[in-house]
């Protein structure tokens, strides 16, 4: 469930006029601003947008970007954006100049369902003129690659019901595949992960769990390593419980020393509007004290004011 409250009278020309003035003198009013958007669904903040360019002649982004800065500017572009072409720009971002930025190909690649990443590769093709498994597979190798072409293909099946006789043999595969035999059959891995439904990983980790005595995931974690393993986690966490993983994210964004503030945007602009209420509940429930606590202590400023109000928390 989203944590975006919204009020319950709106008019576009009076949000448009009232953004106008946030940005008029010397400095921008970042408050005004957060307490509009901040409360609008994507598609009244389309609607918005739509509204701000006819009434005032100009890109309601482009405004965005020369008024806002660093991290609440970078927050407030993402927000702003329609889910397939935020995560198209969150996936180009991950892949393009040096190095790759993994937390974020996994978090997203890994969890998304196979209608959403059909969407973000349309998305992702209108904006950068070559295909998302291009880039990938220019930009990732070993089973790590091919366990994220096999998921943007979008074979997986999306059916609810569930072959338990089918989600047994799969546990057992796994099993053979993996700690029932010296080294690991990478494939079958990837076959099963990457191409049963949600409801079936559900039915597959709790077979594996009842027939060898501990998780599918501590299995991956034994038999496989670095990002083909968090990748494969990512998969097996999300598919079969969103909130328990993306809690997990936020969580390691805030731990320690910094903030890893691109992983905790990520997070909190795509899932605000879809689970973040049962995030929150994860989070408190993991982790003994809640996530607006957390993001309050480890951000300052208006950045962490629009971050609290993207989660319920101002």
């Amino acid at each position: 469930m989203s944590t975006i409250t919204v009020p319950q009278y709106l008019n576009l020309q009076e949000d448009c006029y009232a953004l106008h003035q946030a940005f008029k003198g010397i400095g921008c009013d970042e408050k005004r601003v957060i307490s509009i958007l901040g409360h609008r669904t994507q598609a009244q903040r389309l609607a918005v947008a739509d509204a701000y360019h006819r009434q005032f002649g100009e890109i309601l982004s482009h405004r965005l970007k020369s008024e806002l800065h660093n991290n609440l500017e970078r927050a407030m572009l993402l927000w702003m954006m329609d889910a397939a072409e935020r995560d198209a720009v969150l996936l180009h971002e991950s892949i393009s100049g040096l190095g790759t930025k993994d937390t974020a190909l996994i978090g997203i690649v890994c969890t998304r369902t196979p209608s959403q990443l059909y969407i973000i590769k349309q998305a992702y093709y209108n904006l950068y003129h070559r295909t998302l498994e291009h880039a990938v597979d220019g930009d990732t190798s070993g089973n790590y690659q091919k366990l994220l072409l096999v998921l943007l293909k979008g074979n997986r099946s999306e059916i609810l019901g569930v072959d338990r006789q089918l989600a047994m043999a799969d546990a057992h595969a796994l099993y053979k595949a993996g700690e029932g035999q010296l080294g690991t059959n990478e494939d079958t891995f990837i076959h099963i992960l990457a191409t049963r439904s949600a409801a079936h990983l559900t039915t597959v980790s709790q077979y594996y769990l009842q027939a060898f005595g501990h998780s599918l995931e501590k299995a991956i974690q034994k038999e496989t390593s670095g990002h083909f393993e968090n990748a494969l986690l990512a998969v097996v966490q999300a598919t079969c419980f969103p909130p328990r993983y993306f809690a997990q994210e936020l969580y390691k964004s805030m731990i320690g020393v910094g903030t890893d503030d691109s992983s905790l945007i990520r997070v909190i602009t795509t899932r605000a509007e879809i689970d973040m209420l049962y995030i929150k509940g994860e989070f408190s429930s993991m982790y003994n004290k809640t996530l607006e606590h957390m993001i309050a202590g480890d951000t300052s400023g208006n950045y962490k004011h629009f971050l609290l109000t993207l989660v319920g928390g101002a």
